[in-house]
């Protein structure tokens, strides 16, 4: 036994049951998933370990010695590292730079870059997390600032490596290059814990399994013991149902790209993009992260200028419009990052659960804000979506990513517009609550709404898309329609393989 946490209860000032008398253990060279729903209190249990959190009450032991960690300093040092969900990079700073962070490699006074730069590119060559060493962080695409996160730890060389939600942002091919380095690490002797959604990637990977719900491990199974129906089950405390999409009839065009091209730095990082949805459908986006996704959407919804083309929402010309033009046009926008372009992590959740909708009926009249209709508004938003939180007063940064995520997605959808442009819709969710997502995006569909879907999850973009745009190198690569899919030729695309 590596590590072992006895009876774990952490309390809050507001009262906040985060975790309720937790006691799990780990052994050496063993890969322990933990499960559960948003605010299950998975997270914070690692947290607490990993010494971002004090716990209230319970004790912490590390190879038979008890530990008392005030920081995550003092966890490193008894050999424990982790991967958190939100990324923690230095934006000014290189790839490189942030990987070595207080463990430079020194060239008498100055930091030897070369030979950082080889030592980062064998590291992530050796565990198939390929980076470009040199990149500014700031200018690294989501998927990409992900695999700086894992190869920091990794650097670190730690005994206890906590994975929260490690795969996020991955595609299918780097999930595998992933669950692969998973294996290989506890076969060299790393101790894993992995906190993930993604019940197939706890069958694929795990020896052992904590169940976790309302802050208390609710079961424990073996891997070969157990299924991803019984998890589900566990989880969420009902059976999961096969969702049926009926067939789509599409109605008038709703949004259109024609010709879209963008140019940064003399490269098109989009050519000559023409895409359309058509009210009452479903359209995906494939591709691996970095190929143009963020951009496009950056394009649609105002936040980047497109060089040349147009985008046209409900027939009308926004092509570079500003944000606050194309939300007016009609259009509704979930975006990729709930906390760099989604939310304002120091307001409230009622402030907002209101962002877009501040100056208009029924929350505002002459000039004047009608708090308690906002307040009502928030709770009605927080309940129909199943964020866990304390009160509408609570702020943002103090949610889980999931429930973060419910905030956001609650707001885009309820403004109900022709036009929904849904970004990693799910991302950090858990398998409830994405059930639910998927029930109300397929509901939006149905109600005559036109959904633009981008998502790093295969499995995600085919059960909902009518339609699937496949986007390679900044260009289009192929076309599906539901009727025709197939993952294997869909994936062959998306790496850049030729259409059939």
């Amino acid at each position: 036994m590596i590590f072992e946490m006895k009876d774990i209860t952490k309390v809050y000032e507001d009262g906040v049951v985060a975790n309720d008398s937790v006691s799990l253990h780990l052994n050496k060279g063993e890969i322990l998933s933990i499960v559960g729903e948003n605010g299950a209190g998975k997270s914070t249990i690692m947290k607490i370990l990993y010494g971002l959190v004090k716990p209230s009450y319970g004790e912490i032991y590390v190879k038979g010695e008890r530990m008392r960690f005030r920081t995550p300093s003092d966890a490193m040092a008894a050999g424990i590292g982790m991967v958190q969900q939100h990324f923690m990079l230095f934006e000014e700073m290189t790839v490189a730079e942030n990987i070595v962070f207080k463990n430079e490699i020194r060239k008498g006074l100055f930091m030897d870059m070369d030979k950082t730069i080889e030592t980062v590119r064998a590291l992530s060559e050796k565990y198939s997390l390929t980076i470009d060493p040199s990149a500014r962080s700031a200018d690294c695409p989501v998927g990409l600032r992900q695999r700086v996160e894992i190869l920091k730890i990794l650097y670190q060389n730690a005994e206890i490596i906590i994975f929260d939600e490690p795969s996020a942002v991955l595609t299918p091919l780097e999930v595998d290059a992933l669950l692969e380095t998973l294996k290989n690490l506890a076969a060299s002797g790393k101790s894993i814990v992995l906190i993930t959604h993604k019940l197939q990637e706890v069958m694929a990977v795990s020896d052992r399994i904590y169940v976790m719900r309302a802050g208390k491990v609710v079961a424990e199974r073996m891997k070969s013991e157990t299924s991803i129906e019984e998890l589900a089950f566990l989880m969420v405390g009902h059976p999961m149902t096969t969702r049926q999409i009926p067939a789509v009839h599409p109605g008038s065009r709703l949004l259109e790209m024609k010709a879209l091209t963008l140019t940064q730095d003399g490269r098109d990082v989009l050519k000559d993009i023409s895409i359309h949805v058509d009210a009452g459908e479903i359209v995906g986006i494939a591709g691996v992260s970095g190929n143009g996704q963020s951009e496009l959407i950056q394009c649609i919804t105002g936040l980047c200028a497109s060089t040349s083309g147009q985008v046209l929402v409900q027939g009308k010309d926004v092509t570079n419009r500003s944000v606050r033009e194309i939300r007016d046009a009609g259009l509704a926008h979930i975006s990729e990052d709930r906390f760099v372009w989604g939310s304002a992590v120091q307001a409230t959740l009622e402030e907002n659960a209101l962002m877009g909708r501040q100056d208009s009926a029924p929350f505002s009249s002459h000039g004047l804000v009608r708090h308690s209709t906002i307040r009502s508004y928030a709770q009605k938003l927080i309940q129909d979506f199943g964020v866990k939180a304390s009160s509408p007063t609570q702020k943002m940064q103090e949610l889980s990513g999931g429930n973060a995520q419910k905030l956001v997605v609650a707001r885009e959808m309820s403004m109900n517009t022709p036009v929904l442009i849904c970004c990693e819709p799910t991302r950090g969710i858990d398998i409830g609550a994405m059930e639910s997502i998927h029930d109300k995006l397929v509901a939006r569909r149905e109600e005559g709404a036109a959904v633009l879907l981008v998502s790093s999850e295969l499995t995600e973009i085919m059960s909902l898309s009518d339609r699937i745009y496949v986007l390679y190198g900044g260009k289009i690569n192929g076309e599906f329609q539901r009727d025709a899919m197939d993952d294997k030729h869909l994936g062959l695309l998306m790496v850049g393989g030729a259409r059939a």
